[in-house]
């Protein structure tokens, strides 16, 4: 049973006997009314779990204390002593079959060896014996996960296999040292030295196989010419690695030693860890980059003048894509990243600067038109921007967004496998670097904005509260993008999987009807893509449907040319609904239900091959989309970690580092290395009736959207407790505004603040066809380890993105630039906000 679940082991027996009646629901909402929604519902999902048939055989023999013999039930056969057998049927009486509950219950017996042995540990380490400092470690403990630098692996030229032997090392001075190989390959070899011994990076040695000299015909007198790379410490064990010096070639033993590896290296293993390392390193990619709220826009720089050519959309960042489209829907991103903003950013490059953007649209005739303006630009025209903040915060499109500036090159955009080009014919066509004709568009590409809707709902009300004079709106007009002067055009590429589409689909506009299954609420609309599984709709009115519910699609138009099939009333279920509630994807109802809409599509696609046009997603240059996507995984925008499902539980897993947030990557390092990161402040609520990410997480299942919350944390790096060093606090629990003043000026007088928008996002299936030559590479040499990769990849259920805005925050609540590059700098000891350095306005505007 889950940890947080054994306070209410007391409510679970007693409504165990329960789970199977018809009034379950009623009894669980009187035994759990003082309870926590969530606390139900995480009640409700173990009893059924508890409750669900259970196929295993149980054989106890040799793990209790007692004699087992033979035990049938239900012609399964389990071998159980006395004690189980006792406990089986009591079980069984209590679910009416043999559960999971009864298997767990049999299997924690007080006679079982495990369960005796649990007991003495946890008696042997008593919550008495523990100091409060040790459980703080414990705690954080949980909490630390291993950091990853996306697309970022060692690749190997030759295979490198397992092998231990006796090896004689001489420098150039003849100097000898005796170490065992550890690991062999045609081109390089890793040593274990002793810890005395030192050497130096491009020093020349020379290796005596000694062990090899007994079995096979080697030069005793000639040693292989070896040049050092690196030495390294792992636990404390100093091993030196070398690569073969080429200008010093030795042909016998190279064909010696292609020989012997080809020969043995299933007999002694050849070396899996960069490749393991390369898999975790793109199931990471996988899951974060597809997910990011952060829309990357790729910039020419051709004369001195940048200009933006590429975005990459994903399922999230497409929003701030079509905020920026008009009435026609031509993408007029460009106007956000005006020239002038694009040259801000790229002259305080070196500084990490960013910019916030605020930006609303009015409509009038029909026609969208934009507006926006930066801090900077806001901060040039004082009389006007309360006028603009107070006005464009009372609107419905009323967005902020962040920019911020990396340099990128084009050679990012080739990521290699990780095993060698010779391990198949497949293999090398995946090394294969991108095309000339690719590489043409790619090379004046200099520079990646990262641009994010950091939009919350606190930030707007506290912006609308601004006092001004209406009599100057007309002035606002200079924030207006004149309609006559269009913006630089940006190509859009998506993200693509392509073991996400199992059918391919066609362009099919035709009128349809929708209703629920009970043929209530009907919807007009029409078609826009058909596979012989899927639809997608387009329906006149908002559709107040769920995902998963089934409906009933009619095509009155397409009746009209068939009279083999019925196609008024096909049965599809909602897997999908835009956010406008007017877009739906529906796929056939499982079994017979849906056989009909399967089999009418299936004679329809087949009959109209040539007339029907496929869904329009070929690139006008081929492998684009994937070329911009390995760029900007390679420079990631924000913090970011995965959570990996366990049970009914999410836990946090893999974690990559932003190169823009050197404050936060300091903050999630402060009890931990550079290579891990710590997460446990964003868990510190876990105990509360609403915690922030596990209540997220239910609310993006329920809702099928991201959730974003903000979250102000008190940061004070000279503190080593972590309950005091990292205070977290989420905006929406604070009651006003003036609240949250007081929390941000008592953060920077204690260490710094920071401001997050946490981001929680689901993360589908895995693109397997990434992944795939890696996978079965390992497969071939160790099956079990591959199994173990494949249960992780697929154990991936959600992806947490952590946007610093503390600067927007700040800005929001008067603070004036010094103070917030105070804040922002390394904090020395004993150092604070200072007396000299208040908001501007003691009463913020925000606080009337």
């Amino acid at each position: 049973m889950d940890k947080e679940l054994q306070q209410y082991t007391h409510i679970i027996d007693k409504l165990k006997p329960a789970i199977n009646s018809t009034d379950f629901n009623q009894r669980l909402s009187q035994v759990t009314k003082d309870l926590a929604p969530e606390k139900r519902f995480l009640i409700k999902m173990e009893l059924k779990r508890l409750a669900k048939p259970c196929l295993r055989s149980v054989d106890l023999r040799g793990q209790v204390n007692g004699e087992c013999h033979l035990f049938e039930y239900k012609g399964r056969n389990h071998y159980l002593d006395e004690i189980a057998i006792e406990v089986f049927k009591e079980q069984v009486k209590i679910y009416g079959h043999y559960s999971f509950g009864v298997y767990e219950a049999i299997m924690a017996t007080e006679n079982n060896f495990k369960v005796m042995r649990d007991k003495k540990e946890r008696e042997a380490k008593s919550p008495q014996q523990s100091t409060p400092a040790e459980n703080a470690n414990q705690i954080l403990a949980q909490y630390t996960i291993p950091v990853v630098n996306l697309l970022s692996y060692a690749h190997r030229g030759h295979e490198r296999m397992n092998f231990a032997i006796a090896v004689e090392i001489k420098d150039e001075q003849h100097h000898s040292y005796r170490a065992t190989s550890i690991d062999i390959s045609m081109e390089g070899l890793r040593l274990k030295i002793p810890k005395d011994i030192q050497f130096s990076p491009e020093q020349r040695l020379y290796v005596y196989f000694r062990g090899l000299e007994n079995e096979f015909a080697m030069d005793k007198r000639n040693g292989i010419a070896y040049n050092v790379i690196t030495t390294k410490i792992e636990k404390s064990t100093p091993y030196l690695i070398l690569k073969r010096e080429l200008s010093l070639p030795s042909p016998m033993f190279d064909s010696f030693l292609e020989k012997f590896i080809h020969g043995n290296k299933r007999r002694y293993k050849v070396n899996l860890a960069n490749t393991v390392d390369a898999i975790k390193n793109k199931t990471a990619e996988q899951y974060i980059s597809p997910c990011s709220p952060t829309l990357p826009v790729f910039i020419d720089k051709t004369d001195s003048q940048l200009v933006p050519k590429y975005a990459m959309i994903n399922s999230i960042n497409q929003e701030t894509l079509a905020y920026w489209q008009d009435e026609e829907s031509n993408i007029r991103l460009g106007y956000l990243l005006k020239p002038s903003r694009l040259q801000w950013l790229h002259e305080q490059q070196d500084s990490g600067a960013e910019m916030y953007v605020y930006s609303f649209t009015h409509i009038q005739n029909g026609a969208v038109y934009f507006y926006s303006a930066s801090s900077q630009e806001l901060a040039k025209k004082e009389v006007l921007k309360n006028v603009y903040l107070g006005f464009g915060a009372r609107k419905v499109s009323w967005r902020v967004f962040k920019l911020s500036m990396g340099t990128m090159s084009a050679e990012q955009a080739h990521v290699a496998l990780s095993i060698p080009e010779t391990a198949s014919t497949k293999t090398q066509k995946q090394h294969a670097a991108p095309s000339a004709r690719l590489m043409a568009k790619l090379k004046n590409l200099s520079y990646i904005v990262h641009v994010t809707d950091v939009t919350s709902a606190s930030a707007q009300q506290c912006y609308a509260r601004l006092k001004f004079n209406r009599n100057n709106l007309t002035h606002l007009r200079v924030f207006a993008h004149p309609r006559n002067r269009l913006p630089q055009t940006i190509q859009p590429y998506r993200y693509r999987f392509q073991e996400q589409r199992m059918e391919t689909r066609y362009l099919l506009r035709s009128p349809i009807k929708l209703t629920n299954y009970n043929d209530e609420m009907p919807l007009a609309g029409i078609s826009e893509d058909i596979s012989v599984s899927g639809l997608r709709l387009e329906v006149a009115e908002e559709f107040l449907g769920d995902v998963g519910s089934l409906v009933k699609v009619s095509f009155p138009k397409l009746q009209s040319l068939t009279t083999q099939h019925d196609v008024m009333g096909l049965i599809y279920e909602v897997i999908h609904i835009s956010e406008e509630r007017n877009l739906i994807h529906l796929r056939s109802a499982e079994g017979e239900t849906g056989k009909i809409a399967r089999q009418f599509f299936d004679n329809l696609i087949k009959q109209n091959k040539q007339s029907l046009k496929t869904y329009p997603e070929e690139e006008e240059i081929p492998g684009m989309g994937h070329a911009l996507r390995c760029i900007n995984a390679r420079n990631t925008p924000n913090c970011a970690f995965l959570m990996a499902k366990t049970g009914i539980r999410y836990t946090p897993d893999l974690a990559v580092f932003s190169d823009n947030d050197a404050m936060l990557n300091q903050l999630m390092c402060h009890f931990t290395d550079n290579k891990h990161a710590n997460v446990e402040f964003l868990f510190r609520d876990r105990n509360l009736d609403a915690p922030l990410i596990q209540q997220g997480l239910r609310t993006m299942k329920i809702e099928n959207q991201p959730v974003r919350q903000e979250l102000f944390i008190a940061y004070d790096p000279h503190r080593k407790d972590s309950r005091l060093a990292l205070i977290p606090h989420l905006s929406s629990r604070f009651s006003d505004d003036e609240k949250r003043r007081l929390f941000i000026i008592d953060a920077m007088e204690k260490g710094q603040f920071v401001a997050v928008q946490v981001v929680l996002t689901s993360t589908g299936k895995p693109d397997l066809d990434m992944l795939q030559a890696e996978l079965n590479y390992v497969s071939m040499y160790a099956m079990h380890i591959a199994k173990e990769l494949d249960e992780k990849i697929w154990s991936i259920g959600a992806s947490v993105h952590l946007v610093d805005t503390t600067a927007e925050v700040l800005t929001r609540f008067g603070f004036d630039r010094k103070t917030i590059l105070h804040n922002c700098a390394p904090v020395r000891q004993g150092e604070g906000l200072g007396n000299e350095q208040k908001p501007i306005n003691q009463q913020p505007p925000s606080v009337k």
